[in-house]
């Protein structure tokens, strides 16, 4: 199992896949904790989970609890832009936690290590 993982600082972001032991650490780990970066090869840092999607390609959504994928009424936000005003429309959405199923996770930066972001990917590769 890997996730591609996401890092937002800033204006800038990074990707980079996480596989393996490191992978596991983050199963159950709901959008909006925090948690530190050391074990996926960022030492020093710490990153909030902001959302993501899973294999097919629909998006985590805040509010669904537990790792479910549901058809819900959207009247806009994630997973549904509305085009005229009161639009609302049924999408498929994930929960908010973390499993199996989900491929990309979105991160941003909490607290910085002491190196940066592009150095210590560099030096993993």
């Amino acid at each position: 199992m890997a996730f591609k993982l996401i890092i937002s600082q800033g204006e800038n972001s990074h990707q980079m896949e996480v596989e393996g032991a490191e992978s596991k650490k983050l199963i159950g780990l709901k959008i909006g904790e925090e948690f530190d970066a050391a074990p996926v090869g960022l030492a020093g840092y710490t990153l909030r989970i902001t959302g993501g999607s899973d294999k097919n390609g629909f998006p985590m959504k805040k509010d669904v609890d537990g790792p479910r994928r549901i058809k819900s009424l959207l009247s806009g936000g994630v997973g549904f832009k509305p085009q005229r005003k009161g639009q609302r429309r049924r999408k498929t959405v994930r929960g908010n936690t973390i499993s199996d199923d989900i491929v990309q996770i979105n991160t941003i930066v909490v607290k910085k290590g002491t190196k940066s972001i592009e150095d210590l990917l560099q030096s993993d590769e």
